[in-house]
């Protein structure tokens, strides 16, 4: 008897095993389909022919392979500027997010002040506000743009407009009130906080200020830290279609060129006189979709190891 209950064991063991990994395998499936059936869509829909949109036959593989969508999409919105605008952008916003949210992170961290939790519990409540809610107010202190009354003091009592133009970008990075600096600064500052007190103590004792402690310590360990405030921040600004269509409007980057593709493209095809076919226009804009997304995705090919580490180590969860 003992050995039947054993052997019973055993099977209902290998039977539970083999059952978890089915639905594992049926999640990750499932997943992976809901992740990658847009980008599916769209790389079908861009190797599709003008014709193959009125052929009843044609579902995902095209009848007629064609690059005339890439030809086009590239041609409207100016690709290649566009891509050198975006990335300058992009880049120089990530550089001085992590800066300024590094120092504010560091200093909730570890500089201890008289109302700090409350002000923290602001940062933290600038996570859950929609941007929404604060755009009129920061739309009309950007396009009047006057200091606290210091900039008319010096332009003929005239604030200065500072829309269309990245300045409100580098304002509000480097005042770590950008696009979710709210939750850099709380990544920041929970590692800041993992970090033992006794390595800033040793430097104090060496002879190193708070700044020195701060750029010659604290940094070289918040490595992961910054690597994955860097690359959310990155991400998020070239996706950013909120404040990017708000504060530039002639400016040639991904957001705004993509807004305005399929009027472009009408534009240029017809001359304003006649109406383009929506489809053609639908399946161009997401031809330049596909175009705007795919230097994020060969970015992620050579970062995804720093990336899976830096947000392991950050202890970033769901």
């Amino acid at each position: 008897m003992l050995a039947a209950a054993r052997a019973r064991i055993l099977s209902l063991n290998f039977w539970k095993k083999w059952l978890w990994i089915i639905v594992r395998f049926v999640l990750i499936v499932g997943l992976s389909f809901v992740i990658l059936y847009p980008i599916l869509k769209k790389i079908s829909t861009a190797i599709k022919d003008r014709a193959d949109l009125y052929s009843p036959i044609v579902v995902w593989i095209p009848e007629n392979f064609s690059l005339d969508n890439f030809r086009q999409a590239i041609r409207v919105m100016d690709y290649w500027e566009t891509l050198l605008n975006t990335f300058t952008l992009a880049g120089m916003t990530t550089v001085l997010t992590a800066i300024s949210c590094a120092l504010a992170g560091y200093g909730f961290a570890r500089l201890k002040f008289k109302g700090s939790n409350v002000l923290f519990a602001c940062v933290v409540l600038t996570i859950l506000v929609p941007p929404t809610t604060i755009l009129i107010p920061m739309y009309l202190n950007l396009k009047d743009f006057s200091l606290f009354g210091l900039i008319p003091l010096f332009n003929g009592g005239k604030p200065v407009n500072l829309l269309n133009s990245y300045w409100p970008f580098v304002l509000t990075s480097m005042t770590a009130v950008s696009y979710k600096a709210g939750l850099f600064i709380f990544i920041f500052r929970q590692f800041f906080r993992g970090i033992p007190k006794e390595i800033e103590e040793a430097a104090y004792v060496d002879g190193a200020g708070v700044t020195k402690t701060f750029t010659h310590i604290m940094l070289p360990n918040a490595i992961p830290a910054i690597i994955t405030v860097c690359l959310f921040s990155f991400v998020w600004q070239w996706n950013d279609s909120f404040f990017t269509t708000t504060y530039l409007t002639s400016s040639k980057v991904m957001s705004t060129q993509l807004s305005s593709l399929p009027h472009n493209l009408q534009v240029q095809l017809t001359a304003g006189v006649s109406q383009e076919d929506p489809f053609y226009l639908s399946m161009v804009q997401d031809t330049g979709i596909l175009l705007a997304i795919l230097p994020l995705i060969i970015i992620y090919l050579f970062v995804q190891r720093y990336f899976v580490e830096s947000v392991e180590r950050t202890g970033i969860v769901g």
